[in-house]
């Protein structure tokens, strides 16, 4: 297929002049709109505006200018076709080869906080998703370019010959088809924020979960396996937007990732990010076994790792500071299967390069922290808005005789936060910024308070003089009984059980101070 002429709408001119000139350089005739065909005759091209071709002027505000018949027909027709060959020479259609074609930034506008309905509707674009919809349903006789980022590479391509092959084409064609299924649905989704009152339009708040969910994702890489080797597993990102967060991560080194890893690495780093000092997190199957927050690097990933050096073996680390070359000395000293972290010494680099299979991930920007969260069940998925809820001591309320000293409360604090992170029912024992013993996932909460009591024995770790963070209220006092037992000597938990004046006065008689979030953080 020989590219005759290229027709070029484009809102978004990165990189249109030079694409635009390696066409007109190739003999291609370069038909265009409005400002484009502005900038490229400004810049010493020759173009033919898309009114010359259809005999028509832009009219309407610009709304009509390329929804005619010798646009469309010049690029839906079929040149295979005989009935299509005729009617094209009747009417004088010009054939279009090419379509350059980016959008309205409909999703740009959308967000700005001076909105009004008038904007929004008007940057709805009508002409230029039904070119590329045209263009790209054409494929076997019609290339379609949606992305700036292409144009080097069709240019390359189109160098020898004026020619691309069709294997391009159709690559191009599901681009483009992705670019108008993904426009439309944000379209979707924000019209839902018009309300009509009478003869009048307006904008009213956007719902946090819409009633038509329009998620667009793309394969950014096919990972190992999924949560059992005999699974399939890929990682996607948010179409159209660079990847950021653990998705956008750079692994440095190690063998390839698998479901698991990033399911751990996840969990890794959101704990680790909750600290301000610098922080150390092992994750074992997605549950915080060592956690700590110290004056130094090291420090922290020591005291992380005495909090359960069992089952750190085979973990998963994650530091909230660069990974120093004295901290990575020590992490080598252990079998670890990826660690997370801003970034990097190059001296650490060094040294954990003799591990080949260990992976390192240098993080990427910040996730969108207003992305919601979603999880599938049998026939539909569950939506909701992530736990972001972060506690301030003044949000505590003391509700024993007993009240927590200052250094007691920052390490209620610190419990608290390890204990948002581990699997319900959870409960952590903290001292000096470290967790000394979890208990994760069970079925009763007091049974949690024992295996974290016997985690910590195991460590060889005495709980005398901790504290203890509760995801949840402790429904008998049975919980405040085993952990006081061990040595406990204040509680923070959410409160709101039938049974808290039972509870508290159990406190107040073991000497407990005990302090409620009013907010609870299960993890299912």
């Amino acid at each position: 297929m020989v590219i005759e002429r290229a027709l070029i709408s484009v809102f978004d001119k990165t990189g249109i002049l030079k694409f635009s000139r390696q066409l007109v350089d190739l003999g291609i005739e370069v038909v265009s709109t409005g400002g484009t065909a502005k900038m490229l005759r400004d810049a010493g091209l020759r173009v033919r505006d898309v009114a010359e071709l259809t005999g028509w002027p832009e009219m309407l505000g610009g709304r009509v200018k390329t929804l005619h018949p010798r646009v469309h027909g010049g690029i839906l027709y079929r040149r295979a076709n005989a009935d299509d060959q005729a009617q094209v020479l009747e009417h004088g259609i010009p054939r279009i080869d090419l379509v350059v074609v980016n959008l309205y930034p409909f999703e740009a506008t959308a967000a700005r906080p001076d909105l009004t309905p008038a904007e929004l509707i008007e940057n709805i674009d009508i002409g230029g998703p039904t070119m590329v919809r045209s263009a790209a349903k054409n494929l076997e006789s019609v290339a379609v370019v949606t992305d700036p980022a292409d144009y080097g590479a069709v240019a390359a391509e189109l160098r020898p010959g004026r020619s691309l092959c069709l294997a391009t084409r159709l690559q191009l064609a599901r681009k483009a088809f992705a670019v108008t299924s993904r426009y439309d649905g944000r379209i979707t989704t924000e019209l839902e924020r018009l309300s009509a009152e009478g003869n009048s339009i307006n904008l009213v708040s956007r719902s946090l979960l819409p009633e038509r969910l329009h998620i667009a994702l793309q394969c950014k890489q096919t990972l190992r396996y999924g949560e059992n080797p005999h699974q399939q597993a890929a990682l996607y990102v948010p179409a159209g937007k660079p990847a950021v967060g653990l998705a956008g991560a750079v692994q440095l080194q190690g063998k390839e990732l698998s479901y698991n890893n990033f399911v751990d690495l996840d969990a890794a780093w959101r704990l680790v990010e909750e600290f301000d000092r610098p922080a150390a997190v092992i994750i074992k199957h997605n549950n915080p076994c060592g956690s700590a927050e110290q004056d130094a690097l090291l420090e922290a990933y020591r005291k992380a790792f005495a909090g359960d050096p069992v089952s750190a073996f085979g973990g998963v680390l994650a530091f909230n500071r660069p990974l120093d070359a004295v901290t990575a000395e020590e992490v080598s000293k252990l079998f670890v299967e990826c660690i997370v972290a801003p970034d990097y010494e190059p001296a650490a680099l060094e040294k954990l390069a003799a591990k080949k299979n260990l992976r390192l991930m240098r993080m990427a920007g910040a996730d969108d922290a207003s992305a919601l969260e979603l999880k599938r069940i049998s026939g539909g998925v569950l939506v909701q808005d992530p736990d972001r809820h972060r506690l301030a001591e003044s949000n505590l309320k003391v509700v024993t005789k007993r009240t927590p000293t200052p250094a007691e409360l920052q390490l209620l604090l610190f419990a608290w936060k390890v204990a948002n992170h581990v699997k319900s029912n959870a409960i952590v024992f903290a001292r000096d910024g470290q967790s000394l013993g979890v208990g994760a996932g069970q079925m009763s909460r007091v049974d949690s308070v024992k295996i974290a009591v016997m985690k910590a024995a195991t460590a060889g770790l005495a709980l005398v003089g901790s504290v203890v963070g509760s995801d949840a209220f402790f429904p008998f006092p049975d919980g405040v009984e085993e952990a006081a037992r061990a040595g406990a000597i204040a509680v923070i938990q959410p409160g709101g059980s039938v049974r808290d004046n039972d509870v508290i006065a159990t406190a107040d008689k073991l000497g407990l101070a005990m302090v409620f979030t009013g907010v609870r953080h299960f993890r299912h």
